[in-house]
């Protein structure tokens, strides 16, 4: 195998196809191949990547095992349509009007897709050290977990495990196994803690053994990892949720005013 360097001497030490997958779903990410349209032809790609017809093949392979490309033997591949989903937090903070549905449904529904989302658990926990630390409680305090999966068109986009301090949670429908109509934010904005603000930090990470399976993951391609913490009044945080999807899939855009 050929052992490629960047500028600073770094060694590639991925096999070629993974690089030429890695270069060519750049390009489609990034716009520059737009979904709907053609890939080059192999003839094309053996050239520019100085590659036989089996690498490119199975580089080609792993842009459809992970739903970026469509094709099959004797057909041009195509970008696929919908490959990169925009998802702005913001718009789905603020709680539902009284009867409606969670915000996520309606703005997902937006981008043309038919989403979903299905309660798997809710459970009495400890939480991670990084949740218990964003709402300020000890590690062996016990909290309350509502863990879901949202699909969009029956493919799963999402796994959310929101934690609740029990002070806000206890006695209320935030610990009963079942769908909250127009989703928590509704409830606590019911319950006397309006959602006035939240805080995201997101990072990129190889995903877990359990994010991989829940996700339907084609490959160790990294996830994005969303911790969003929520606060009420007197900045009290309410909730923190741990927000996983495929970093191939979904890009997040925030969106900010100069004052």
């Amino acid at each position: 195998m050929t052992v490629l360097t960047n500028d600073t001497g770094t060694p590639d030490r991925r096999s070629l196809h993974e690089r030429i997958a890695a270069d060519l779903r750049d390009e489609i990410m990034s716009g520059d191949l737009a979904a709907g349209a053609s890939l080059p032809s192999t003839a094309q790609l053996k050239e520019r990547f100085d590659a036989s017809n089996a690498t490119i093949q199975k580089a080609l392979q792993l842009l459809k095992d992970e739903r970026l490309v469509v094709g099959r033997p004797g057909a041009a591949v195509t970008v696929r349509e919908h490959r990169q989903r925009t998802m702005r937090p913001a718009s789905y903070m603020t709680p539902a009007p009284s009867g409606h549905p969670y915000r996520w449904l309606t703005e997902a529904a937006k981008l043309g897709a038919r989403p979903d989302s299905s309660l798997l658990d809710v459970r009495e926990t400890s939480a991670p050290a990084d949740v218990a630390a964003a709402l300020r409680i000890a590690g062996d305090e016990t909290v309350i977990l509502r863990e879901q999966v949202l699909t969009l068109d029956d493919e799963p986009v999402e796994l959310v495990k929101s934690y609740y301090p029990m002070a806000v949670a206890r006695g209320t429908a935030i610990t009963e196994k079942r769908k909250i109509r127009g989703g928590t934010p509704a409830l606590l904005a019911e319950l006397g803690f309006p959602p006035r603000t939240s805080v995201d930090r997101v990072s990129a990470r190889v995903p877990t053994q359990e994010q991989y399976r829940a996700l339907r993951l084609p490959s160790d391609l990294p996830v994005l990892r969303t911790l969003r913490v929520v606060f009420s009044d007197e900045e009290r945080p309410i909730e923190a949720t741990v927000m996983v999807k495929a970093g191939h899939l979904y890009e997040l855009q925030y969106e900010f005013s100069a004052e």
